[in-house]
């Protein structure tokens, strides 16, 4: 018995051990093979990978560039010898390897040119050198750069700066990696004159510096997309307990006032998904070119001037930006083929937080107001696009190209709709753990699935079992089974639409509680062969052609060129030569291309472009066939 105990033991030792064995024998090559293909990158950062950066910049206005080095802290697997690294229109001036402190030149090339995802730096590495330090300088083909004038500012006082790293723009101002499957901290020194502050998307001033000298670091990894500068005579003002604004000093009274929720914000968005993982929250709200609505920068959001409406109604934006400090900062898209897990969870959480603030009407009216946009968008690329999965296929492609409403409302559509089927407390915890199994990682679509099976629909298999999974994320079109949301209040609106439809006629005091969101419904209730007579009797009424709020000023100028209200033209023509937000200036140039106003189009596109960011410039040069 005895012996047969000690046998019993020892086949039990040896199981442990050889199970513990093969537990590190998998977690080895998944640690050799943990970085994803992607199809956007020269890198091979499963041989070498970049893990932390000394960034050191001068920022010289006068000859539009940055001149300086990036530093990168490496680790090889193995024996690789080569370190590289994506860069597009560099000027490369130099690579050294560092023993201590003591620099060595190395060699290095770079690749041939491609126009989407420019040349691989490849540098040569000996296996004793941990760190590389490249002496660059960026060029006029850097197109992450904007580079404004003080009279393209709002201050119109002095010129500003700002970067947009995203999608794989970050390659123009940095050598890096250039994927989101690959994070790295970073350490910063940037000089810019001495008037002007400098943030980035890392630990701020909120002071200027009296020589224009500022250090940053940020200690928690990220993407390289998420690389963010800007540089311009801006001030900042707290809001909260970790919350701010940064502005232009004559924008800045505007933005606190349209800001006052944004700690309500913060705090609620904790209540729902976790603690905030990054410290401070801080937005700058940037010159009227810049592209986008916000870019999540950590710690940063950039934010277009497009959202200060006066009247809080376009906050939204904040919200969204907020909530990617889980989904997209924390919790990472591995390849941009899998953007969708980025904006889909973050309109979802966006949604939570407004609803939970502002109450369920307001949520219900976002609800619907993206499904239109979705259903738009379906329609425009047609039911049977495969740019309408979710998963994407952006080989050989800009993966910009994948940045529009599929993956934002399409991807907060399936979240919605699972979580109507098991119950919002039971979505609730799902979401948490994904957040926190995940954090600080980068996840592709098929890793969400087998979490979604693991942790919901093995969990709750009869509430699951409508949802179509694959439907969803690699078919087109919009699967029939999704959630239906209907908002009260704009039953409202269109009983008040379908009046003027039909009659013509409306009352001032109807519409006098209105938010943007309404008026947006009502815009979209008019008929595209809408008479002028109906036309003019809305601008009369609510002088529609010289509203201050962006997004009303959208829709409602792409109503008149569609109608040829040719009144209101003038307006739009300012309308589209002072925004850069590439939302509103693609549905007007494309509807005039549309309503037999080419011309018109490229006319005004002529005079507007020298002030758009290269992303929107790009967009527009394509629809408009306008050779750079």
């Amino acid at each position: 018995m005895k012996r047969s105990l000690y046998l019993i033991g020892f086949l039990a030792v040896f199981c442990l051990g050889a199970c513990a064995q093969k537990k590190q024998g998998d977690a080895d090559l998944k640690e050799k093979n943990m970085y994803p293909n992607d199809p956007h990158s020269y890198a091979h950062p499963n041989e070498m990978v970049v893990q932390h950066l000394q960034l050191n910049l001068l920022v010289d206005f006068e000859t539009k560039k940055f001149t300086g080095t990036a530093t990168w802290d490496i680790k090889r697997s193995g024996k690789a010898e080569t370190l590289i690294l994506d860069t597009r229109n560099l000027d490369i001036q130099k690579v050294v390897v560092l023993h201590g402190d003591t620099e060595s030149e190395t060699a290095f090339t770079i690749g041939a040119s491609d126009p989407v995802l420019g040349s691989a730096l490849e540098i040569k590495v000996p296996a004793d050198v941990n760190t590389v330090r490249i002496y660059y300088n960026t060029t006029a083909g850097a197109d992450a750069l904007q580079w404004l004038d003080p009279a393209q500012t709002s201050g119109k006082q002095y010129p500003f700066l700002f970067t947009q790293s995203q999608a794989i723009l970050a390659r123009t101002w940095i050598p890096c990696q250039d994927g989101p499957g690959v994070r790295f901290s970073y350490d910063a020194h940037i000089e810019v004159p001495a008037q002007f502050m400098a943030v980035m998307s890392a630990e701020n001033p909120q002071q200027k510096s009296a020589d224009g000298k500022y250090d940053f670091h940020m200690a928690i990894p990220i993407p390289s997309y998420l690389m963010a500068l800007a540089v311009g005579d801006i001030s900042f003002h707290a809001l909260g307990r970790n919350t701010g604004v940064y502005a232009e000093n004559n924008m800045l009274d505007k933005c606190i006032w349209e800001f006052a929720d944004m700690q309500q914000m913060m705090d609620t968005a904790e209540k729902l998904y976790g603690k905030y993982a990054w410290g401070r929250y801080d937005v700058i709200v940037l010159p009227p070119s810049f592209p986008f609505g916000g870019m999540e920068n950590p710690m940063l959001t950039f934010a277009t001037p497009t959202i200060i409406s006066g009247d809080r109604s376009l906050v939204a934006l904040v919200a969204h930006e907020l909530a990617h400090s889980w989904s997209g900062n924390l919790v990472t898209n591995a390849t941009w083929d899998d953007f969708w897990l980025n904006e889909g969870f973050t309109v979802y959480f966006e949604n939570r937080i407004m609803e939970a603030i502002y109450g369920k009407e307001y949520g219900d009216m976002l609800e619907v107001l993206g499904y239109e946009d979705l259903k738009a968008t379906v329609a425009d690329m047609g039911a049977d696009s495969a740019d309408t999965h979710l998963k994407l296929d952006l080989k050989g492609r800009d993966p910009d190209d994948g940045m529009n409403d599929i993956a934002y409302e399409k991807g907060n559509l399936f979240l919605k709709t699972m979580e109507i089927a098991v119950g919002r407390d039971t979505f609730d915890a799902f979401l948490n753990k994904w957040f926190h199994d995940n954090a600080f990682q980068s996840r592709n679509t098929e890793e969400f699935i087998d979490f979604l099976n693991a942790n919901l629909i093995s969990k709750h298999p009869d509430e699951m079992s409508a949802i179509d999974v694959h439907a969803w994320i690699y078919e087109a079109g919009i699967p029939e089974n999704h959630a239906v949301i209907v908002s009260e209040r704009f039953e409202h609106v269109d009983a008040i639409a379908k009046t003027f439809n039909a009659n013509g006629t409306i009352q001032a005091d109807s519409t006098t509680d209105w938010s943007t969101h309404e008026w947006l419904r009502f815009l979209q209730q008019m008929p595209e062969n809408i008479s002028l007579d109906r036309l003019n009797t809305l601008d009369g009424t609510f002088h529609l052609t010289q509203t201050g709020n962006a997004e009303i000023a959208d829709v409602w100028f792409e109503l008149c060129i569609r109608a040829h209200y040719d009144k209101a033209f003038p307006a739009m023509d300012n309308f589209l030569c002072s925004v850069g937000r590439r939302k509103v200036l693609t549905p007007l140039y494309k509807a005039m291309l549309q309503s037999g106003y080419g011309d018109k189009a490229r006319d005004i596109y002529s005079r507007a472009r020298p002030g758009y960011h290269a992303v929107a410039q790009g967009t527009m040069d394509e629809l408009l066939a306008v050779k750079k």
